[in-house]
């Protein structure tokens, strides 16, 4: 009998413990800088379902490239969420993601938005295309393209714009040179480039749209302009190799793209990946939008303007007046840091020509 009772009681314990066991669940996020306000939300939401119930999270934000190379170098991971598929690809080559991380519908990608114009209040200076930005006297800030994913995608967008207009490679290339002789300052990050742009240096921050909308729900006195030639940002999401809760990383994953989850990003100024998630939002699309593969595809991208030792970006920038003789890596210990902080987004004013 005591046999036969011991048995009974374990049997009533045992789906009490394994389901203390599920609550138990912790994952650990690490993503660029931008969306942390988004997933702060999308983590309660997340939380609240089925899927979610009893599952914590361990967050970490900082600049795209930064993040990523910090999981290569060990940082503890169950799912990255970085600006741009480069950061994702390094560590499919790691093997600390699959490779398969982008065979979906969505082809790894979480959210969208584009590259804009943010000025302040009025616009004094009338900037309205790229070429604008090389008017005497105009100061732009832009996140270090060797550290932050928002930077190379503004990169990207400045040089296709120049295809745009009219110019070859060659001289869409020497309007980039042009360009950051009007730069003045490169912070770590898309997030750090608002808090410089916000504390009243320059004129124009190249930034996510997202990033702009964030302004405009705080309350800053900024607008923002979408050139007609622009650029598509796609940001990538995956789960990594070393996760040991593969199961509920992936559940938050597809909870990502649901239509509710989709709304939240775009409350948060994000273009959804799923279509329908953009009903009553106003994302205006652009005529001369193009895509990474319109300026060579990321593979090519990456080797061409990003390399930091003769990649195009790296010369320019050692270039600079501003630092002369100065190569990528030696930059960032002497790059422009943030004046302040803020927290949240959404929607607003918006000139678009």
């Amino acid at each position: 009998m005591r046999r036969i009772s011991l048995a009974f009681l374990l049997a009533l314990l045992l789906p009490a413990i394994a389901a203390g066991a599920s609550k138990d669940t912790k994952l650990t996020l690490v993503a660029y800088s931008t969306p942390k306000d988004a997933y702060g939300q999308l983590i309660s939401a997340f939380q609240k379902t089925a899927a979610g119930n009893g599952v914590s999270f361990s967050q970490s934000y900082g600049a795209s490239g930064e993040q990523s190379r910090a999981v290569a170098a060990g940082l503890d991971a169950d799912i990255v969420a970085f600006s741009l598929e480069p950061d994702i690809t390094s560590l499919v080559q790691k093997h600390l993601v699959s490779p398969s991380w982008n065979k979906n519908p969505y082809r790894g990608m979480v959210t969208r938005s584009v590259v804009v114009f943010v000025v302040h209040d009025g616009n004094p200076k009338k900037l309205k295309t790229w070429n604008d930005l090389l008017k005497p006297g105009v100061q732009v800030i832009t996140p270090n393209p060797f550290t932050s994913g928002g930077a190379r995608w503004n990169v990207m967008a400045a040089y296709g714009g120049a295809l745009r207009s009219g110019r070859t490679p060659k001289q869409a290339i020497d309007y980039l040179g042009k360009l950051w002789k009007h730069v003045i300052a490169e912070p770590t990050s898309a997030r750090e480039g608002l808090s410089a742009f916000l504390s009243g240096r320059g004129d124009v921050f190249l930034a996510y749209e997202n990033e702009a909308i964030f302004a405009q729900q705080k309350n800053q006195p900024v607008q923002f302009v979408i050139p007609k030639a622009t650029i598509l940002i796609e940001n990538p999401i995956a789960v990594t190799s070393t996760s040991k809760n593969k199961v509920k990383a992936n559940a938050f994953l597809k909870f990502l793209r649901t239509t509710p989850a989709q709304r939240i990003f775009a409350k948060n100024g994000y273009r959804p990946v799923v279509n329908r998630a953009a009903r009553g939002f106003n994302f205006p699309v652009r005529p001369q939008l193009f895509t990474i593969k319109y300026v060579g595809g990321w593979a090519s991208v990456e080797k061409k303007f990003f390399d930091p030792h003769n990649g195009v970006m790296a010369k320019i920038q050692g270039s600079s007046p501003r630092h002369p003789g100065l190569g990528a890596h030696s930059r960032r210990a002497s790059r422009s840091g943030s004046a302040r902080s803020i927290s949240a987004s959404s929607c607003c004013s918006r000139s678009q020509r």
